[in-house]
Order: C-alpha cells, then structure tokens, then sequence
C-alpha cells in the first residue's frame, strides 16, 4: 500500500508532493477534508512506534492551547491528532509497510527513494 496524509493548504506538503512525483498507484488523502480515522491514527502509530512521533509540537494550537505547558501522555497525543488534523506532523508517508514522518530532506528523501527504488 502507497499512501500519502497531506494537508493541501501547506505549501510544505505541495512541494514535496511534487518532488515525489510521479505518484503512480499512490493514494493521497487531504486531511481537512477528509479526517483521518482512529483505525488510520493506530496504523500510524503501529509502524512509527508512538503517538508523539506523530504528533507536531509546531503546530500554533498546540501553544494556544498551552500543551507545552503539559506533560502529555500517548493516549494525549492520539487524542489531540483525531482531535485537529494540525496536529499530525505532516506530511506522513505509508510505502508498503514503511513510514515517513515530517519533512526534513532525510525523511523526504527516504521516501523518495522508497517510492521510486
């Protein structure tokens, strides 16, 4: 299974999605307007290894709503994911049974060539 979990309003997501084309037989999901389920969440967190590897502490809610004040839990960090699709680092990468979390250029790149071997 190819997927991609992108949020089409970051530019972030766009440009790598480009830079990962061609997406032949990939599956994209935009996780605004189609939220991600607690069974996609668990997957995810399955091949990542924990919730927080997930979770995005950039994101502008998660000082709002004074979390970095907190000492979160990793039924905290699942929780807050399903809650607000910002706080999904993003974006998360699903190549037959590998995960891609964020977009540093290491991370991109590995997918990149997991994609196109």
């Amino acid at each position: 299974m190819k997927k991609i979990y992108h949020l089409g309003s970051c530019s972030t997501c766009q440009r790598i999605l480009k830079e990962l084309e061609p997406l032949d037989g990939v599956q994209l999901q935009e996780i605004k307007s189609e939220p991600m389920t607690a069974a996609q969440v668990d997957e995810m967190k399955v091949l990542s290894g924990s919730y927080e590897s997930l979770f995005s502490k950039k994101a502008m809610l998660f000082r709002q709503k004074g979390l970095h004040e907190k000492e979160l839990s990793e039924k905290d960090y699942k929780e807050l994911i399903l809650e607000h699709y910002t706080f999904l680092k993003r974006p998360v990468i699903l190549i037959d049974g590998k995960i891609f979390v964020g977009n540093s250029k290491k991370t991109v790149q590995a997918a990149k060539e997991a994609l196109h071997p």
